[in-house]
């Protein structure tokens, strides 16, 4: 039996008729670049998860990149992030000019380890970045604690977290801003690039709504120096039409996670920590193995397709070498760069492909 790690053609044939039913509504009516479409998704996004208030932009970077522009961080700032994570979640600290300093992250949940934060923190510390890696929720409260002891704007990378909870809250609304990112491949994806951008203060949210437009609330009119963040139309037309499905499709992500959990018996697999205070979404399935290239070779030859999510840690990429963290500084994430292997968990799977996937790696 074949076994795809992700297969986006399926979610979206079911999806076809009133998709481009909702495409063709936005082409007839012109609305190419923000418009209604993108209003109806950003009050729907924040009606159906719990926010007061989002912005849609036109990629995960953007957010994140205007997150760093409200913050303030500038040159000679330092911004404190996970070294195992996507690299978006650092390019708008370098973006203002300021300097990423990663460190460590939990065995258990891949996320920010609050208990290495405080010795990373020097005069220069001005942020953190927090990540809810493949869609678990990290320590929000003593990583908030930390933030507020020593002043620290505080960033929530939710971009593979739509929908999951920290101690029965929304991610997003614990440190002063939350992005997201709607690339195909995330649990609520568009056909193409989108983001939002969301914070419990409207003042925040009125900054970030300005410099998405060319630092502009009135045409030819600017306040402050902006940028172009918006989304396009047809962008907010596809995600309006896949936002009410996103709460099955979760529960199915949540069901296969339980099943793998549960019957993957394989000695030396060390499953993802699923810790009581946050309800993950399972962006990701992710296990480790210390032979983990055998493993995926094992799964290959039986059709059964995996990932390397993420195969080099951030303080290990050639972009950030000036930064001196070398091999060795960060072993958690580095360990786990080396030993991790993702499974297919899509809300797609068949349980003959789910038991398929159980009984191949027991079989190793």
């Amino acid at each position: 039996m074949k076994v795809p790690f992700l297969d986006l053609s399926l979610q979206h044939k079911a999806l076809r008729e009133p998709a481009l039913a909702a495409l063709t509504s936005t082409y007839d009516g012109t609305r190419f670049c923000l418009g209604k479409d993108v209003e109806d998704f950003e009050k729907n996004f924040a009606s159906a998860l719990g926010y007061p208030r989002a912005l849609a932009m036109n990629s995960g970077t953007a957010p994140l990149h205007v997150a760093c522009m409200i913050a303030g961080f500038g040159p000679g700032d330092e911004v404190i992030a996970p070294p195992f994570t996507f690299i978006s979640t650092v390019w708008g600290v370098s973006y203002v000019g300021a300097t990423p300093r990663f460190v460590d992250v939990e065995e258990g949940t891949f996320n920010l380890d609050p208990a290495k934060i405080e010795a990373a923190i020097t005069p220069r510390t001005k942020g953190i970045i927090v990540v809810h890696l493949f869609g678990q929720p990290a320590r929000m409260d003593e990583i908030i604690a930390i933030a507020r002891k020593h002043g620290l704007y505080v960033i929530e990378d939710c971009a593979q977290a739509v929908g999951a909870r920290y101690k029965g809250k929304p991610v997003g609304l614990f440190g002063d801003v939350g992005t997201f990112s709607f690339y195909p491949t995330k649990n609520l994806g568009g056909c193409g690039e989108g983001g939002a951008f969301v914070a419990k203060d409207e003042p925040v949210h009125i900054k970030a709504r300005h410099i998405r437009v060319h630092g502009s609330d009135r045409r030819y009119y600017h306040d402050i120096v902006g940028g172009n963040f918006r989304m396009d139309g047809f962008q907010g037309a596809l995600l309006n039409v896949k936002l009410p499905h996103l709460s099955a499709w979760t529960a199915r992500r949540q069901a296969v996670a339980a099943r793998y959990r549960a019957e993957i018996k394989l000695a030396d697999v060390r499953l993802p920590d699923q810790p009581t205070y946050g309800q993950s979404v399972f962006h990701q399935f992710t296990i480790r193995h210390p032979r983990r290239d055998a493993l995926r070779e094992h799964f290959a030859k039986r059709e059964v397709g995996t990932d390397l999510i993420y195969p080099v840690p951030l303080h290990q990429q050639k972009c950030y070498a000036s930064l001196g963290q070398v091999l060795g500084s960060l072993p958690v994430a580095e360990k786990a760069a080396a030993t991790c292997v993702s499974l297919p968990i899509f809300p797609e799977l068949t349980d003959a492909q789910v038991d398929h996937v159980i009984a191949v790696i027991n079989s190793f």
